[in-house]
């Protein structure tokens, strides 16, 4: 009699083990997490204003995410291009980096022929260098992001070389690492990786999360800014518990080391940009 309720009890205690590992696996993170820093910010928050004034209504519209592009800080924001949209040939004070997420965009030389990126296309666009940007689709957005501010829009009069190239990298070109070549990656995750930039305090990636993920990103740095380029997700947050549902062009992020509890709910591959100082895991 005692030993068959023991092996009851046994039965018991590990079917309730695996009830839902993965709600264990977040109150275990949350747990260690005193005072989680993660934040959100959905598309339709985000408020649309003029990045160039100077050219009026002739200007692309600028939403900000993060930091102050009239400030000397890191800043990410969305720019939104009409259909047809041209620049004149330009140059900026800062040094920036793109990713398309709706639309074609082309950003190169001013006499170059035009090369029309899609989404998940990333380029860079160096300081001083001449170039022009133009536009074409019912609804053309990029992510755009600058080390410092402010980012402004000069002559060509001011042009100038810093010995820097710039890159464009079709989205059909991204180079992918899974588990395999990656162990930023568990590979039940089923995730993989393109790293894309690296300085000596910052890093770009992009994560690609598979349908139907269900997981951890963990992140060990102070700063860690994410945006959906592609595909949606809901987004766990720890502070109450609260789901957000967040579509292309949303964000999260945190501001110390931090586990962001995500499950993909969209019918293709999700696919973030990640700005960070550090490392992340994705489970």
């Amino acid at each position: 009699m005692i030993k068959n309720l023991l092996c009851l009890l046994a039965i018991i205690g590990g079917l309730s083990s695996c009830v839902n590992p993965q709600k264990q696996k977040e109150q275990k993170l949350a747990d260690e997490i005193e005072n989680p820093t993660n934040k959100v910010v959905l598309s339709s928050e985000i408020v649309w204003e003029k990045l160039n004034p100077d050219r009026g209504a002739l200007s692309p519209q600028a939403g900000t995410i993060w930091g102050d592009r009239n400030d000397s800080v890191p800043t990410g924001f969305l720019a939104k291009f009409v259909d047809g949209f041209s620049s004149p040939p330009h140059i900026h004070n800062v040094t920036y980096r793109a990713v398309v997420i709706s639309g074609l965009i082309h950003n190169d030389d001013p006499n170059a022929e035009q090369m029309w990126m899609k989404p998940g296309s990333f380029w860079t666009q160096p300081v001083g260098e001449p170039h022009i940007t133009a536009a074409k689709g019912e609804e053309n957005i990029a992510l755009v992001e600058i080390d410092y501010g402010p980012y402004l829009v000069k002559p060509l009069t001011e042009a100038f070389d810093d010995g820097e190239r710039p890159v464009n990298i079709d989205g059909s070109n991204v180079v992918w690492l899974n588990s395999d070549k990656c162990n930023w990656v568990n590979p039940d995750s089923k995730a993989e990786l393109s790293f894309l930039w690296r300085n000596k305090e910052y890093n770009g990636l992009f994560i690609k999360l598979p349908k139907g993920y269900d997981g951890v990103i963990e992140s060990n740095g102070m700063v860690l800014h994410a945006v959906v380029i592609q595909g949606g997700l809901d987004y766990k947050m720890p502070q109450n518990k609260d789901v957000k549902g967040l579509d292309v062009g949303s964000y999260f992020g945190s501001s110390d080391r931090a586990f962001h509890s995500i499950v993909t709910n969209s019918d293709v591959e999700t696919i973030l940009y990640v700005r960070t100082n550090g490392k992340v895991k994705v489970d």
